[in-house]
């Protein structure tokens, strides 16, 4: 978003207008629409941002629900912003630690810091990005303990501020393309101003789930949080925000529910052994923060094959944790064989979930040329180092 199309929004006439839009509907004839806010009198630099505007609040329900409404939003601060669920569980650890001004420092649209202000705590919030630093103030416009800074995180005068959030740069907008970088040590702010800042106060930092596990410091707390089978975040937590005896736990939400799988450092993973009548697909997150064995030990499972995280046991089991399967029956491993198997039962829709094998679930779905009526689910993966195919059913999560 430019800044002339911001100021354009957030004038009277262009709040009033995006407050007035029908709620956004992508089947809508936006040609139309823009034709009647146009014949209205409406300036086309406006139509254009407040259609955008509202869009973006339609998206952005997924992450902030009913919230979504009444905010701003940029393409890039959406995509990269903190689900407020998932914020608030970020700022009930820093009030629990007994944290009372909070300097969120990168703090894009605003999402952690609406939660913390949404608890009664003070929050400085800074923004490199003008644009994205103006959308801020105006969604925590509601919290006069909130305020923003247009100023990028190494400037902020941290004086009187006992803890600190920073979520630094992972990409980079250019010619309205935003590209991920690859390299953490050119995030923005860098990680050793992130970590270091941990030598004055309490800290925490968001990082992308896949972030090389190295450059998380000695000492810290590593938290890897996934969101209905989404893994959206490692958070690394710092001073006193780091719960005593744990280094990695895995934090999984699923609808209203969290549950955590916590342990002092990663867990060995459990022997491997021949397939079972369970097959068992860990969370994300509990595979990220290798706890895999933990959770196999816990149900008297052992893994499928060394370095695959797939588990398997003899007795079914629920977990929060991990998403389970009754094996049916073994398939032929090899393509032919496969497709007339699957031919033979009448398949027509499958589900190819695979890990440890080089294939392409898409590209092999279509080579399978299947035309029945019945539906299936395979896993390709291997037992023990051997390649198998398996064909298995979901089991329900019990309630």
């Amino acid at each position: 978003m430019e800044r002339s199309d911001l100021v354009e929004l957030l004038s009277p006439e262009g709040l009033r207008l995006l407050d007035e839009l029908p709620e956004w509907d992508s089947k809508a004839d936006i040609v139309k629409t823009v034709a009647e806010l146009r014949r209205r009198g409406y300036a086309a630099g406006l139509v254009a941002a407040v259609l955008s505007q509202s869009k973006l609040r339609a998206k952005a329900a997924a992450k902030f629900g009913p919230f979504a409404a009444r905010m701003l939003f940029t393409e890039p601060g959406l995509e990269q912003a903190t689900r407020l669920q998932v914020a608030a569980l970020h700022a009930g650890r820093f009030s629990r630690a007994g944290v009372r001004h909070v300097a969120d420092l990168g703090c894009g649209i605003g999402g952690d810091a609406l939660a913390m202000a949404a608890i009664d705590l003070e929050v400085t919030a800074a923004e490199a990005d003008e644009v994205t630093a103006a959308i801020a103030a105006y969604n925590l416009t509601p919290f006069p303990q909130a305020r923003v800074l247009h100023a990028r995180a190494e400037d902020v005068a941290l004086g009187g501020i006992d803890g600190a959030w920073l979520d630094p740069a992972r990409r980079t907008t250019a010619g309205g393309t935003t590209t991920r970088i690859a390299d953490a040590s050119a995030y923005s702010p860098s990680l050793d101003f992130a970590f270091g800042l941990a030598e004055r106060m309490p800290v925490g930092v968001k990082l992308g789930p896949g972030t090389d596990r190295d450059v998380i410091p000695a000492g810290a707390e590593a938290q890897w949080v996934s969101v209905d089978g989404d893994v959206v975040e490692l958070a690394v937590w710092l001073g006193v925000l780091a719960r005593p005896g744990v280094g990695r736990s895995a934090l999984v939400i699923r609808g209203d529910a969290a549950h955590e799988l916590a342990a002092a450092a990663d867990s060995e993973d459990a022997p491997d052994g021949p397939l079972g009548d369970y097959l068992y697909e860990p969370d994300g997150a509990v595979i990220r923060a290798r706890l895999i064995g933990d959770l196999a030990r816990e149900h008297g499972a052992w893994m499928l094959s060394p370095g695959i995280a797939y588990l398997t046991a003899d007795t079914a089991f629920d977990s929060p944790f991990a998403r389970g399967f009754r094996v049916i029956e073994r398939l032929p491993a090899d393509e032919r064989g496969l497709r007339q198997s699957l031919q033979s039962r009448g398949v027509g829709t499958v589900e190819i979930k695979k890990r440890g094998v080089d294939v392409d679930p898409a590209t092999l779905r279509t080579r399978l040329k299947l035309r029945g009526t019945e539906r299936a689910t395979i896993v390709l993966t291997r037992e023990q180092g051997r390649h198998v195919a398996l064909l298995v059913e979901r089991l329900e999560p019990a309630v």
